[in-house]
């Protein structure tokens, strides 16, 4: 059984259980009518305005706690980078994950001071919130190499693991670790490219779903390369019963399907593949017996235009199983099991406007193809 926890959400991208029990989702924002800069998806100008919030579910009702933290986005809303993520330390404090999603030397010279970028620690009951660590400085300083190019950063996802912060930026293809006072940012692990062998191509004429992640329609090919080098995009991390960290990789363009790995980094730092044939994940999470469910974004290539995403079940022998795949779970954004050992999801994650939390009950679920349920029910808008 599955139900719906929150509608009218504005790009919500990360969420999470507080100490007081409730779950607090991050909205990356619509962006606004200030400075722009370009993309790199090579698409419309991103606009900057303070539309970012953190949204707050207790006991059905929804409420904004946290809000004119810094976004982008096209004008239309799409393609935001704003609140990434929220996560809490053992003393409950919380902390935002800002994202970017373009050139930190852009931020700096045109949008002016901000924290996009960044992570910043909140405080709901004053409406404020204090910058702790740059991470898209970091990579400016840092990883021009790795990105063989114009420095891009999108902190998208954190993992509070004791004392520091284990931060994955999607821009810049890395896993990240931060002293949770914000000192001592530095690099474990750069997710490595991947190269297709006669890749699969969208026409001229195909859908653009997400001008955030895909080129304009002039760099479609009718005919494809015969081998072409692309993005890691890494979208999440968890700690696993194991102590090693678990990430997992959406692929840059043109999204391959069976493309997308998750990888496992030990205590040496040394990665290795963990599991590998998903389309575009975005999330992962490790439930009380070790297991670990993958969430997908999309079951193909995003530019078939296609929103029907996956939630599978890896078991602690390897086996596989998808619990949902559509009906009703579109362009899923963030996963995490609840205290009560539900599922909690953000549905139509990149979405102004339209994002969901839903709530659904893991003994409820069964393998496909028997599994699926509607996701419809009843909700409580945002205020």
């Amino acid at each position: 059984m599955s139900t719906l926890l929150a509608d009218g959400l504005d790009n919500p991208k990360g969420l999470s259980f507080g100490p007081d029990g409730s779950l607090y989702v991050a909205e990356a924002g619509t962006g606004g009518d200030g400075a722009c800069i370009p993309s790199p998806s090579g698409q419309d100008s991103l606009r900057y305005g303070t539309s970012g919030a953190v949204a707050k579910i207790e006991n059905g009702t929804v409420k904004r706690v946290l809000t004119g933290l810094p976004s982008l986005a096209f004008a239309d809303g799409t393609g935001a980078a704003g609140p990434h993520d929220i996560q809490f330390d053992t003393n409950g404090k919380p902390y935002v994950l800002m994202g970017l999603a373009a050139a930190p030397a852009l931020r700096d010279t045109t949008l002016g001071e901000t924290d996009l970028g960044k992570i910043v620690t909140a405080d709901f009951s004053t409406n404020s919130w204090t910058s702790l660590a740059d991470i898209a400085n970091y990579e400016l300083s840092n990883n021009f190499e790795l990105s063989r190019g114009e420095v891009v950063s999108n902190p998208l996802c954190f993992y509070v693991d004791g004392d520091k912060f284990i931060v994955v930026d999607a821009g810049a293809n890395d896993l990240l670790s931060v002293n949770i006072d914000g000192g001592d940012v530095k690099i474990i692990s750069a997710i490595p490219k991947q190269t297709l062998t006669n890749p699969i191509f969208p026409y001229s004429d195909s859908e653009n779903f997400d001008r955030g992640h895909v080129p304009p329609p002039s760099a479609y090919r009718d005919t494809p390369p015969s081998e072409l080098v692309i993005q890691s995009v890494p979208t999440s991390v968890v700690k696993g019963p194991d102590g090693a960290y678990y990430v997992s990789e959406f692929t840059g363009f043109p999204f391959p399907e069976g493309g997308a790995k998750i990888y496992r980094i030990g205590s040496d730092n040394q990665l290795t593949v963990y599991a590998d044939g998903f389309t575009q994940l975005i999330d992962l999470a490790f439930d009380a017996e070790g297991n670990l469910y993958a969430l997908q974004h999309a079951n193909q290539s995003g530019w078939k235009g296609r929103l029907d995403g996956s939630l599978i079940k890896i078991a602690t022998d390897g086996t596989r199983t998808t619990l949902i795949c559509g009906n009703g779970l579109e362009s899923p954004a963030a996963l995490t099991i609840g205290p009560d050992g539900a599922f909690y999801l953000i549905n139509r994650g990149g979405c102004p406007g339209i994002g969901q939390v839903l709530r659904i009950e893991k003994t409820k679920l069964m393998p496909e193809p028997t599994s699926a349920e509607g996701l419809t029910f009843g909700a409580v808008g945002v205020n």
